[in-house]
This record gives C-alpha cells, sequence and structure tokens, in this order.
C-alpha cells in the first residue's frame, strides 16, 4: 500500500466516523468493505437504497458511497430522500462510464465526489478522506453552533434583547431609545452579557450571537 493511504488516521479524520457502502452487487460491497478497512476505516454494508432508509435513524455518523443505478431507488433518488430528510452524510456516487451525466447531476444535487467503476483503491480512499475530512467539519461546526446556543441562553430577556440589537450594529443610545431604558442601562446588560457570553469584544459577542443562530430582531420575533 502506497505510503500516502497509511496517514489517515493523523489526517485528522475522526476514525469513530463510519463508511456506509450502499450497492446491490454483493461482491461490490464485499471488496469496498475489504479495501477500507485495509486502511483502517470502518464500513457498513447496505444491499439497497431502501435497506439505508429503514436503518437511517440509527446510523452512525460518517458518509455514503452510493451506487448510481440500482434496482428499485438509485442512487440520485437516495441521495435527493436523504437531503428531503435532513441528512447530513456527505455522499459519493459511483458510477459506469456511461453515467458521468448522472455523476454531474448528483453533484449539482449536494454530493461531494464521484468514481467510476472499476475504482481503484486510491480512488476510493481519496474521495472518502474528503468525505469524512467534511462531515468532521460539519460537525465541529454544530458542536460550536450548540455551544454558542447555550451560552446565549444563559442571557435574560432583556439582555438577549440588548445583544439582537448590537448584532444589527446599533449604538447604546439606539438601544435605549429602541427598548425605552436609559443607555447607562444597556452599558450594564451590554457588561453582563458579555461576562456571561465569555466573550471581550464586540465582534467576538457578534460571532457567538451570530453561530447561535441570532440574526436581526426581526428574524428573532418571526
Amino acid at each position: 500500500m502506497d505510503a500516502d493511504l497509511t496517514v489517515l488516521p493523523d489526517a485528522g479524520v475522526p476514525l469513530p466516523l463510519l463508511v456506509h457502502v450502499v450497492d446491490d452487487d454483493e461482491a461490490v460491497r464485499r471488496s469496498a468493505s475489504m479495501l477500507l478497512a485495509s486502511c483502517g476505516l470502518e464500513a457498513q454494508t447496505h444491499a439497497s437504497a431502501e435497506e439505508l432508509l429503514s436503518r437511517l435513524d440509527g446510523l452512525r455518523p460518517g458518509c455514503l458511497v452510493i451506487d448510481i443505478r440500482m434496482p428499485g431507488m438509485d442512487g440520485l433518488a437516495l441521495q435527493l430522500e436523504l437531503a428531503a430528510r435532513g441528512s447530513r452524510l456527505p455522499v459519493i456516487v459511483v458510477t459506469g462510464h456511461a453515467d458521468v451525466g448522472l455523476a454531474v447531476r448528483a453533484m449539482k444535487a449536494g454530493a461531494v465526489d464521484f468514481i467510476e467503476k472499476p475504482y481503484s483503491v486510491e480512488d476510493l480512499i481519496n474521495a472518502v478522506t474528503t468525505a469524512l475530512s467534511r462531515m468532521a467539519d460539519t460537525r465541529q461546526t454544530l458542536a460550536h453552533a450548540d455551544a454558542a446556543a447555550q451560552r446565549v441562553a444563559s442571557l435574560t430577556p432583556r439582555e438577549r434583547d440588548v445583544l439582537i440589537r448590537l448584532v444589527e450594529g446599533r449604538p447604546n443610545k439606539v438601544i435605549a431609545h429602541d427598548l425605552g431604558i436609559s443607555p447607562r442601562t444597556v452599558e450594564i446588560h451590554r457588561a453582563n452579557l458579555m461576562e456571561k457570553l465569555g466573550c471581550r469584544s464586540l465582534a467576538e459577542a457578534v460571532r457567538v450571537a451570530i453561530a447561535a443562530g441570532i440574526r436581526s430582531a426581526s428574524a428573532s420575533s418571526s
């Protein structure tokens, strides 16, 4: 095996992530699992799109390697169904030489990569590494958003009102006028929310607010 394929555990890809292989051909499923295992990656195989969907709620995080042509629901239809169900698992589609057009459609629908049959171990591992890195980035983003939301949840309603208006770029005097309180009271609320959010600057507070989903007073009230 090439040396560059042995450094996957050091590439920032968390090994607990799982590669889900969806293909109606048992030999292909077995081969893909063996290739992935040889590089230290764990795989779970699914014989059809329908089988994967039946297990969707219990799937471990990771990425999907989906054959574009399968009996019943094909790979593209599965990809669209996963998106409709809110799945965040990155998708790699596997195509034949005559299916490049389908691969392009899959990419436009959000697939992170496609590989053509017959694919090499390098093709598979490179695509999977990219997809798992994408998933790891997504998990970090979600974790950051959850942490930000928890910090914002610690604010009092009035502190949240002040934060929302700070995100909109309003100065203390305008915030005081909007909320019917004194500028001094706005300063107190501002100092308190900065402490609760663990922020030393307004820019940090705005970043936390945006990560928590706060955009503007009108957006927050909708």
